[in-house]
C-alpha cells in the first residue's frame, strides 16, 4: 500500500523583465535571480522491475521537464508584455537580446501561473503538479496551487 508522497526541487535562474504602465520603480527594465520550487504529487512506483521504484518521479526527470519548459526560455532573458509598442519591443531585442514577449504583465503573479500552464502538460501519468513557489527577491515570492486553479 503506497502512500502519496510531494517531492520538492528548487531551480535558479537570472531574468529581468519590464512592467508596462506600473506606477513604481519596476517600470524601468531591472532584473532578478529567481527561485522557482516545484511541487509535484502521486504515490511512488511499487514495481521492484522498474529502476525508478519508489520513486514518484526521477528529480532528473523533472530537471529535464523544467529545464526544457521554463530555464531554457527564461533564464537570461527580458520579459516584456505585448502591451508595449512594437518600436519598444524591437528596441528591448536589440539592446537585451533574448527577449520573451508573452501575453500578460510579467509580474511574479502571472509569470507561475504561465509557469504552472507550461509544465502540467508534460509531467508523466500519475503524477500531478500540486503548486509552484516563485521567489523574486530573498523575502518575496507568489505561489500558485492547483487546488486553488481546479
Amino acid at each position: 500500500m503506497s502512500s502519496v508522497i510531494r517531492v520538492t526541487k528548487e531551480f535558479g535562474f537570472e531574468m529581468a523583465h519590464v512592467l508596462w504602465n506600473y506606477d513604481g520603480p519596476c517600470r524601468n527594465v531591472h532584473g532578478h535571480s529567481y527561485r522557482l520550487f516545484v511541487t509535484l504529487t502521486g504515490k511512488p512506483s511499487e514495481n521492484h522491475d522498474d529502476p525508478k521504484n519508489g520513486m514518484v518521479i526521477d528529480f532528473t526527470d523533472l530537471k529535464k521537464i523544467i529545464k526544457k519548459q521554463i530555464i531554457n526560455e527564461f533564464d537570461h532573458s527580458v520579459v516584456v508584455g505585448k502591451k508595449h509598442d512594437k518600436e519598444k519591443i524591437e528596441m528591448f531585442r536589440k539592446l537585451f537580446g533574448n527577449t520573451v514577449v508573452v501575453g500578460y504583465q510579467p509580474t511574479c503573479e502571472n509569470l507561475v501561473a504561465d509557469f504552472a500552464s507550461r509544465i502540467k502538460p508534460f509531467l508523466p501519468s500519475g503524477v500531478r503538479l500540486h503548486s509552484l513557489r516563485l521567489y523574486e527577491t530573498a523575502s518575496s515570492y507568489a505561489e500558485w496551487f492547483a487546488e486553488d486553479n481546479k
